[in-house]
């Protein structure tokens, strides 16, 4: 399968250049991707150098720790949008979170997605740091909160994405949001079981290729098979193991 529309193509190291912009541009345009996610401070870059192309422009906000106050995410989703962003990726307060404060949680979203409007607003709620049930309670909060996506990872925690989490949370969104998994997503197979879980975009540093064209059209097939099972009836993993012995 051809992953480009599926990748934000990804460089949000707090030490990255006017260069390491160009070049990341550069690669997306070459690979075709669905976006670029980058720092705030390089939107009004990105979107110059992606002028005339169907590439959009993500950043973050509240990143990496989504502890800032809501005022202050409001006003970078705000002032990203006013320089081209297209797609607000913004981190949940977890503080709020984990001490059972779902109000504010809810509160905080929601008033970013508010003064965004119809931009899309993707709240990656941090995995590594929850268990299950506050993976279950923060995607249900962000649904509340007309979040278009929920997002697995920053990259700068403990841990990226897992397969289960990506599971846990298309379980628990439905067809009521989007999910983007992110964090340590380095080779072609592995985006590739990440949509197989659930997700509907892949957030990576990494230029993904099959190992042969042999594997990529094998990978095709066994993801246009599991699309068209998974129309008809919710998929069980018995069912997508039938699916790859086939092919």
């Amino acid at each position: 399968m051809n992953l480009s529309n599926y990748i934000d193509y990804t460089f949000l190291k707090p030490t990255a250049t006017e260069r390491d912009i160009i070049n990341v541009c550069k690669i997306a345009k070459a690979h075709n991707y669905f976006s670029v996610c980058i720092n705030g401070c390089y939107v009004k870059i990105a979107k110059q150098l992606l002028k005339n192309t169907n590439l959009k422009v993500c950043t973050v906000v509240g990143f990496p720790f989504g502890a800032s106050s809501t005022e202050s995410k409001i006003a970078e989703a705000k002032n990203a949008v006013e320089d081209g962003a297209d797609e607000i990726d913004m981190v949940i307060n977890l503080g709020y979170l984990k001490s059972r404060n779902y109000v504010s949680v809810l509160r905080d979203i929601a008033d970013v997605k508010r003064a965004i409007g119809d931009v899309t607003l993707k709240v990656i709620i941090e995995i590594s740091e929850l268990n299950k049930n506050e993976i279950v309670k923060a995607c249900e909060i962000a649904v509340d909160a007309n979040a278009d996506f929920v997002k697995t990872s920053t990259g700068f925690a403990s841990g990226g994405a897992t397969f289960t989490a990506v599971k846990i949370m298309k379980k628990t969104v439905k067809n009521n949001a989007k999910i983007k998994a992110s964090g340590g997503i380095a080779d072609f197979e592995s985006a590739v079981k990440y949509l197989e879980s659930g997700a509907d975009r892949i957030g990576t540093s990494k230029i993904l290729k099959p190992e042969s064209d042999t594997l990529q059209k094998r990978n095709s097939k066994i993801y246009r098979r599991y699309m068209e099972t998974s129309e008809k009836s919710e998929v069980s993993l018995d069912v997508l193991k039938d699916i790859k012995v086939k092919f």
